[in-house]
């Protein structure tokens, strides 16, 4: 028999759980970017630093990858990762979204939303609230009885995410608000700002919460002025910063987030920290921002925050620490062991095998006079591809000038007879291809480097070919076109090929395959890339992620759970060509250090 508790209220300038005047401790943690058989030892870390609450986004594309096909299992089992807070002695705000931009592929949206040519996201177009509808239907009845009110954790529910930036529809909120109170969500609703968008985020009856990494005065006096004698929450205190290929790894110094989350603090105000452990973006997940110029996120999400991408302690975690137990009447409990980190001497490469050997395996290409974006290919039971890479093929006579007039998304290496002749993206847009009498194979192998996350341009998220590419200024036609999404699927599919001994050395794109051998209690360790060009790496069939030489990150993130006792498949696609060898390190590297301003 369940008791019904009163949950948290927001009625004047502090909150009130049980009737009883509280201060939010919180911490951002993703389930999606920590493997499950970390979450609990992650939790841990968080009670022991003062925290009192949790934070997590839903990743809606995760949970949805193909329209009406859910998966609520193993590393996206949120009812569990619920459960494991409520164990712990941790509350949860949810953020369901359905956006939730969090450097995430297109904010979490799912990417056959875009197969709809008229597509608006997030606002009240019948396509977009229609499938919102649907997920929610499936989402929010799994966790109503985990609120705090019928006996779980969860204390509050956000409203969408940061609309105030991008407010296109005035009637949305209204509607996503609406969804979720239908639906069963009892508890305190609230939205998420920054200070550019307070004036436009907010929603009746739900109070607003704001974002920032240095604050300003006028802030918390604006909040007031939005909303008069409520508690102040700072829904995302930024800890650190994220990472773009070919920048700088991002640091927030210590002393002066401690200097600003005193002062938090001081103000009676309640706080979560954004991030208190970022984790990874295993796979293809992680997202770009594309403003003057499109930047697509690294593989890791260390964030520079307290705890780092593997779980371990920070000076930025001790400091907190110290602060935080002066809010609680007892002690905080034992800081718990360090989860030991291993190295495993090198990847013994065996064999590999090049890109135009692996086709055979792919089925039957699709086909089509005019280039089809990767979200519209006829494939995946018409949900198309969503994420990895789509080679276009098509006929050509003689050679030229190739030009892509923009319309390839985020960039491509071209091949006449599968010999490269040079690599295309945003900002190089054209390159010569030989001048030979006859007709040859054109292909163009495009990657998704990651769609926007946030920001206007959320509804040109489109990938691969999105529109015509020319030769001698004339449209080619008549394509092949090979979806290669590199799923779990389409990585132990390779097995069945035959693949070339190491002999010979071998230009990209090519998989090379190796064996990681592990003689004990799998831990986890770092793959190091120095001397590959630019690749994804898969242990076992798990996609660990891209890299790239031009950093800053040269290490990858290699969780022990995913690691089996005795022999490991590491399996690598190198676009380009590979280093000398692969070796395994017991400590990250991510990079040259910039200061967050």
């Amino acid at each position: 028999m369940f008791i019904h508790r009163a949950g948290l209220q927001a009625e004047n300038s502090q909150f009130l759980l049980e009737g009883k005047p509280i201060m939010i401790l919180g911490g951002s943690m993703h389930y999606f970017r920590v493997p499950h058989a970390q979450w609990k030892d992650r939790m841990l870390k968080m009670k022991a630093c003062g925290l009192n609450t949790l934070t997590t986004y839903v990743p809606w594309n995760l949970h949805e990858p193909r329209r009406g096909k859910f998966d609520f299992s193993g590393n996206l089992n949120l009812r569990r990762f619920l459960d494991m807070a409520d164990e712990v002695g941790l509350w949860v705000i949810l953020r369901p979204g359905p956006y939730i931009c969090s450097e995430w592929d297109l904010g979490g949206l799912p990417s056959w939303l875009l197969r709809d040519k008229n597509m608006q996201l997030r606002t009240t177009y019948s396509g977009f609230t229609e499938a919102t509808e649907a997920f929610f239907d499936e989402l929010i009845p799994k966790v109503t009885w985990h609120q705090y009110s019928r006996g779980g954790p969860i204390i509050a529910v956000q409203v969408e995410n940061e609309y105030g930036s991008y407010a296109k529809d005035a009637n949305y909120m209204e509607f996503i608000k609406t969804a979720l109170v239908r639906r069963g969500i009892e508890e305190l609703l609230l939205t998420s700002d920054n200070k550019d968008g307070l004036s436009s985020g907010t929603v009746e009856g739900v109070l607003a919460t704001i974002n920032f990494q240095k604050i300003e005065p006028i802030l918390f006096s604006y909040l007031d002025s939005i909303q008069n004698n409520k508690p102040v929450l700072v829904m995302e205190y930024w800890t650190g910063w994220f990472d773009h290929w070919g920048g700088d790894h991002h640091v927030f110094d210590v002393d002066q987030m401690m200097t600003t989350v005193s002062e938090v603090l001081k103000k009676g105000a309640s706080i979560n920290l954004y991030m208190f452990h970022g984790g990874t973006n295993f796979g293809f997940m992680s997202g770009a921002l594309h403003f003057h110029e499109y930047r697509s996120d690294v593989t890791s999400y260390d964030y520079d925050a307290p705890l780092s991408e593997a779980g371990d302690y920070t000076s930025k975690y001790y400091k907190l620490r110290d602060l935080l137990s002066k809010f609680h009447v007892d002690p905080l409990p034992p800081v718990p062991p360090l989860i030991p980190k291993a190295t495993y001497g090198a990847v013994e490469l065996k064999r590999c095998i090049s890109l135009w050997d692996v086709l055979i395996s792919t089925g039957e290409p699709s086909r089509s006079e005019e280039p089809i974006n990767m979200e519209n290919l006829p494939v995946n039971d018409g949900n198309g591809q969503s994420y990895g890479y789509t080679l276009y093929e098509a006929v050509i006579y003689g050679g030229g000038k190739f030009h892509t007039n923009g319309n390839v998304r985020d960039r491509a290496q071209v091949f006449v007879s599968t010999q490269s002749v040079g690599s295309v993206d945003y900002k190089n847009q054209e390159l010569n291809i030989p001048e030979v009498p006859g007709y040859r194979k054109l292909q163009i192998l495009v990657e998704n480097c990651g769609r926007v996350n946030y920001g206007n341009r959320l509804n040109e998220q489109r990938k691969g070919l999105v529109g015509d590419v020319f030769l001698r200024d004339v449209p080619l036609r008549n394509f092949k076109m090979y979806s290669l999404d590199m799923n779990q699927t389409f990585i132990s599919g390779l097995n069945t090929l035959h693949w070339s001994d190491l002999s010979e050395e071998k230009w990209g794109p090519v998989f090379y395959q190796g064996a990681l051998h592990v003689l004990s209690q799998p831990q986890d360790t770092f793959l190091r890339m120095k001397g590959w060009k630019k690749g994804v790496v898969f242990v076992n069939g798990k996609n660990l992620g891209r890299y790239w030489d031009i950093g800053p990150q040269e290490t990858l993130y290699v969780p022990g759970s995913w690691l089996l006792p005795g022999v490991n498949e590491i399996t690598i696609f190198e676009e380009y060509k590979s280093g000398p060898t692969l070796y395994t390190v017991d400590a990250p590297f991510l990079g040259r250090t910039q200061y967050v301003d």
